[in-house]
């Protein structure tokens, strides 16, 4: 199994998960309860592949370094 695979389905719970912490439910209008969980799961997905290529990048120059 891709690496990179594994890596976002631990991640995308992982962050969503962190996200539940923080109250931006302000920021949209009463009733939007949809775009709401629209926005925690594209924003989650963007912080997900922004992570994993991290990881994966550091793993890659430790791999050549060493």
């Amino acid at each position: 199994m891709n690496v990179k695979l594994i890596l976002y389905l631990l991640f995308i719970p992982l962050v969503i998960w962190v996200m539940l912490s923080l109250k931006i439910e302000h920021l949209f209008k009463k009733g939007s309860i949809n775009q709401i969980k629209i926005f925690y799961f594209i924003v989650s997905l963007i912080i997900s592949y922004l992570l994993v290529n991290f990881i994966f990048d550091i793993y890659e120059v430790t791999r050549i370094i060493v």
